[in-house]
């Protein structure tokens, strides 16, 4: 018995102990943890501003420095950390924590980023602004800088914390500072009571290297890196100068923080030099703007043949007028009796429905057309024998086709800028839009509201146009009605369908300019250009019509020929930069569609383009036989020498143009297309003119002034076209580099100037047009 009770304490002892034990352990782990050794226990040490700390870190040793700082009420202090470290391995890097009050920020030195390719760069030298705190009234802050390696070795670092004085910028003083890749920099700016809006401007004493500038709200932790500044706010890459203007309204708080970070690399920004750069940042200020108080694939397989019966030759009367109507001069080329006893104009049977088919289905009037118009001297009268009427509605199709084309062109444009400026707005990524960001007003969601109020110009002078030519179209209509002899039967045609067209286009440029302009880039310039070749392309129809009322091009044909145009265009933008076949497929399209159209119009309309069923070599003999009698055997003075003239030089203006573009391919596809569209047109405007004067027409005082006025505003015009601001032909960067700040009222820069002269030009342009016809 004494045995077993002797054994049943010493088991009690022994679980006594071993509970004691456990207990024991269990109150280690629930308590905070010892210090592993005396060296990490005697690295706490209270630390000053301004002071510069050096010491050595490893898996065995850790620094705490301890700052301890009183902030003043209404007073932002911002302190920056600065560490170097001459540690390179990327497997034992120093770590810094820095512990706030309301936050925690570390890195590591040194400090790696990644770039294109594969690469990397490492910066052994840091800074690091803290995220600022703004306290109603006087606080203690006191902060934690922990340094820290899990280095086998002892890792040296140097230490300097500092506090900011000038954090907080002042509108209208210049403030420099100095940033790199490791180096971020931002700061403060406040909104005065009595500013809505602020212009944060920032030039680099360099070109490179990339940057970029971010607007972010109060907010912690601070994006300021090059892999998350685009994490938050507004932002722009920068080469050389950058501008972005904050709204008081988009900040609750009424402040803002800037943000400037370095960029690693320089290939976002087009370059690749060293980044390090020396910067300048300036504030400008302004108070609210009100608008108001300020502010064809032609295959040529042969020729028209003439009419049994010789063209009729006809000397002309001496001092008659090109293009006068002279009914003694024209016996050979009379009408036929079915047009010989029409009733003349304002009849009552003038209302009676007529169909243009009517007078080309017959043969007599294929045969007559053939005699007339192959004449060697034609008048007037003989290129108008058409039925007034008919031709009138003939050329309405052109107005009401536009319309039709101004709406389905139009609503689809508007509706992708719309979306080109919300995504700007959400992603606050101001580099997808090309504007002069110095001269850049915004209003409500749109970022530059100046350069789409400018483009007002072109709709209110294209509505002034078309009630000009409404005016004249009434009064032409009261004439009629009058039975009034110089109206119905001397004088030019008079038909206002193409008119009407023009007016609505010069409209519809200033609507899509404006949208354009909403968020100006590579994509969508060619919105900007559209209906500027169909501008073009209408005044040298009208220019023609004005002639050849009978033989112009009916609106199906031409609005068919400008949508190619603008296909071409299309595949312009997108193929046009480094494609080699696109620009032998365009240079070949372009030299046989003018041949083609020079056919067309040398033969008075009379040229046929014939298919041939069977297609066989026969059709490549017979154009060859064509060439070799006409061209080669009776090589000789040609019939039609003017119009010879015109078209020769017409072909080599446009084969110098074909061959410039497959010889240095401009990337502005756009602008070179409507290059050639200009210069045709103002190759056929002098041609009209010289030869109202070789025949004796004189030109009266209005039409001269219209002539004059339409140079002089169109100069003024091109002086500031060429006043480039941006390019979307370079970087957004590189493109902010051209930005200026504004010229007119402080709200218009170089470029809204232009379309206000743009849009004068071309008024006086159709102007000149419409006093061919009435003076």
């Amino acid at each position: 018995t004494a045995d077993v009770l002797g054994w049943a304490g010493l088991a009690g002892l022994l679980l006594a102990v071993a509970g004691a034990q456990e207990q024991q352990q269990l109150l280690l782990l629930q308590s905070p943890r010892a210090p592993r050794n005396s060296v990490s226990a005697a690295a706490k040490e209270a630390a000053e501003f301004d002071r510069t700390y050096a010491g050595t870190v490893s898996r065995v040793a850790e620094q705490l420095y301890s700052f301890n700082y009183t902030t003043k009420p209404g007073q932002v202090d911002a302190v920056r950390v600065n560490v170097r470290s001459d540690s390179e391995n990327l497997q034992y890097p120093v770590l810094f924590v820095v512990r706030q009050q309301k936050g925690v920020l570390s890195w590591q030195v040194p400090l790696v980023f990644r770039g294109l390719y594969q690469s990397s760069y490492k910066y052994t030298e840091v800074s690091r602004t803290l995220c600022p705190s703004e306290e109603s009234g006087p606080s203690e802050q006191i902060l934690f800088i922990d340094v820290a390696s899990m280095a086998p070795y002892n890792a040296h670092y140097v230490l300097q914390v500092t506090r900011i004085k000038n954090f907080q910028l002042k509108m209208g003083a210049a403030f420099n500072f100095t940033a790199s890749p490791s180096q971020p920099q931002y700061f403060l700016y406040k909104f005065p009571p009595d500013v809505d809006s602020v212009m944060v401007r920032v030039v680099s004493e360099t070109v490179y290297p990339c940057s970029v500038v971010s607007i972010q709200d109060i907010v912690c932790p601070v994006y300021d890196l090059d892999h998350n500044v685009e994490f938050n706010g507004v932002y722009q890459s920068m080469t050389k100068q950058a501008a972005i203007t904050v709204q008081k309204k988009d900040f609750p708080s009424k402040q803002f923080f800037i943000v400037f970070v370095i960029k690693p690399e320089d290939y976002a920004c087009g370059g690749s030099m060293p980044a390090s750069v020396q910067g300048k940042m300036a504030l400008a200020g302004k108070s609210r703007v009100l608008l108001l108080g300020h502010s064809l694939s032609v295959s040529i397989v042969g020729f028209g043949t003439v009419a049994a019966s010789h063209p009729i030759t006809a000397s002309t009367p001496e001092g008659s007028s090109y293009g006068a109507i002279d009914e003694s001069s024209s016996s050979g080329g009379q009408q036929l009796s079915s047009l010989e006893h029409r009733p003349p104009c304002g009849s009552e049977t003038d209302s009676s429905v007529e169909e243009e088919s009517d007078f080309d289905t017959m043969p007599e009037i294929e045969s007559d057309k053939n005699v007339i118009r192959t004449k060697m001297f034609l008048y007037l009268s003989d290129l108008s024998r058409k039925d007034r009427r008919i031709v009138s509605k003939k050329y309405k199709i052109y107005f009401w086709n536009i319309i039709t084309i101004a709406v389905f062109y139009a609503l689809p444009v508007v509706q992708l800028v719309i979306t080109y400026q919300t995504v700007v707005n959400v992603t606050g990524n101001q580099d997808i839009c090309y504007y002069n960001f110095l001269c850049a007003h915004p209003l409500g969601v749109l970022s530059a509201f100046n350069n789409i109020l400018s483009n007002v110009g072109h709709l209110l002078l294209g509505f002034l146009f078309l009630l000009i030519v409404l005016r004249r179209d009434i009064l032409h209509r009261r004439s009629l009605e009058t039975k009034d002899i110089y109206v119905t039967e001397y004088g030019i045609p008079k038909h206002f369908g193409l008119f009407y067209a023009m007016g609505i286009a010069l409209m519809m440029e200033g609507v899509l300019s404006a949208c354009y302009h909403v968020c100006p880039n590579y994509s969508n310039f060619q919105f900007d250009t559209s209906f500027m070749y169909m501008i073009a392309g209408l005044c040298m129809l009208k220019l023609y019509q004005t002639r050849h009322p009978d033989i112009n091009a009916s609106a199906y044909s031409a609005y068919a020929s400008f949508a190619v145009v603008i296909c071409l265009a299309v595949l312009g933008v997108v193929f046009g930069k480094n494609a080699l076949w696109f620009w032998i497929f365009f240079s070949v399209i372009h030299i046989v569609a003018s041949l083609g159209l020079s056919t067309q119009i040398y033969y008075m309309g009379r040229f046929k383009i014939e298919v041939d069923t069977d297609f066989d070599l026969g059709i490549f003999r017979r154009a060859i036989m064509v060439l070799y009698t006409d061209c080669i055997q009776q090589c000789s003075r040609p019939m039609y020498m003017d119009r010879m003239i015109l078209l020769v030089v017409g072909n080599l203006v446009n084969w110098s143009f074909a061959i410039f573009g497959l010889v240095y391919r401009p990337k502005d596809f756009a602008s070179y297309m409507l290059g050639i569209f200009i210069c045709n047109l103002l190759l056929y405007l002098a041609f009209y003119v010289i030869m109202k004067l070789r025949n004796a027409e004189r030109l009266l005082p209005i039409p001269l002034f219209c002539i004059v006025a339409t140079a002089v505003v169109w100069a003024a015009a091109l002086y500031f076209f060429f006043q480039n601001l941006s390019s979307w032909e370079e970087t957004p960067a590189e493109s902010r580099e051209k930005n200026r700040p504004c010229i007119l009222l402080e709200f218009f820069d170089d470029h809204d100037v232009w379309h206000f002269l743009s849009a004068a030009a071309l008024f006086f342009s159709f102007l000149v047009r419409l006093s061919f016809i009435f003076y």
